[in-house]
């Protein structure tokens, strides 16, 4: 007889966020085999039989010291073809964290479109679903796959820090650039249901010539205003830093930053510095290890676990309930 409880599946490079997400189901990992072969090649191997039964695998693709993102792709397919080999039923690829998403489209003739790319080799070693966090685009990303997908979003999570730290003070949401305008948009939504009163937005003018990114006219009441940038990943930090200067220079009486995937390429560091925001938000979807606060450094960093939204999405597929009503709830206002 099957057992009819899913198995949830973490490799080592993703192992402490899958803990978690087991930790709060109140199940533990599947048990599961890793090994490194000379040249870079390697292995993955369910220890328990996977016949029958509905999979969860849960891998961040993202690159840092420890691997690239191009290996880590590399295992969760490797993977999966092996669980669907195996007799699994159903796979479901969790992947807090999915590069190459800000390469939707193409720029430049003959430009790869590397997140359609990605979609097809997921699918094509036999992928049923995929649960994201916060994509670049969310339009591209929905139809890059022919399979189902969920797209959670860390807004939510953003929205109770805001009013937490707003302390009474008026509160405006800030994007840094047009294209992130509806994802701020979304967080301004939350937070006035919490506040129970309106919240104001603004977005910042964004001009980028051969790499260099100009414009610091700001659309919207920042003065006297507790000022939230909002945008879904910081690389070297440039687009947050220079929103978080145009918020201090209108007159912002305090500037915050929050993106849900801190990447933190070289440069990030600043963000921890005077020029950067009074409090800086990331979610552990990436840990910032690549981020040291200098000493003295007068930026907190807070990292926001995100595992909660992945363990109510896996519960709501598991009793064939929606996700997409999970965000659709977020937005009404409690009841009195």
């Amino acid at each position: 007889m099957i057992d009819p409880a899913p198995l949830l599946f973490a490799p080592l490079a993703s192992r402490a966020f899958g803990e978690r997400v087991a930790a709060c189901l109140g199940a533990a990992l599947a048990p599961l085999e890793e090994r490194d072969y000379e040249g870079g090649e390697h292995k993955s191997r369910p220890l328990v039989s996977v016949r029958g039964r509905v999979v969860y695998v849960i891998q961040s693709l993202s690159g840092d010291e420890a691997g690239s993102a191009n290996d880590r792709l590399c295992r969760i397919l490797f993977l999966v073809a092996a669980l669907k080999d195996a007799g699994a039923a159903r796979v479901t690829a969790c992947l807090p964290y999915i590069a190459y998403s800000r390469k939707d489209r193409r720029t430049k003739e003959r430009d790869p479109v590397n997140s359609r790319y990605i979609a097809q080799l997921l699918e094509a070693v036999g992928v049923d679903h995929v649960m994201v966090m916060d994509v670049h685009n969310v339009a591209a990303f929905e139809n890059a796959f022919r399979c189902s997908v969920d797209l959670l979003e860390a807004a939510p999570l953003l929205a109770d820090k805001v009013v937490e730290q707003a302390g009474g003070h008026p509160v405006t949401i800030v994007s840094p650039d047009f294209g992130g305008a509806k994802r701020a948009q979304r967080v301004q939504e939350l937070v006035a249901v919490r506040l129970g009163a309106p919240v104001e937005f603004a977005v910042l003018e964004k001009r980028r010539d051969n790499g260099e990114v100009s414009g610091d006219l700001i659309i919207g009441p920042v003065s006297g205003r507790h000022a939230v940038v909002v945008d879904d990943l910081i690389s070297a930090g440039t687009t947050i830093l220079r929103a978080v200067q145009a918020c201090r220079a209108a007159g912002a009486l305090s500037v915050s930053a929050f993106a849900t995937h801190g990447v933190f390429a070289p440069g990030a560091e600043r963000l921890l510095g005077p020029d950067g925001p009074d409090r800086l938000y990331v979610t552990d979807t990436l840990l910032p290890t690549r981020l040291t606060p200098p000493s003295g450094g007068a930026t907190q960093l807070v990292v926001l676990p995100a595992s909660g939204l992945f363990v109510e999405a896996l519960r709501r597929i598991g009793a064939g309930e929606s996700v997409v009503a999970l965000r659709e709830m977020e937005r009404r206002p409690p009841a009195r």
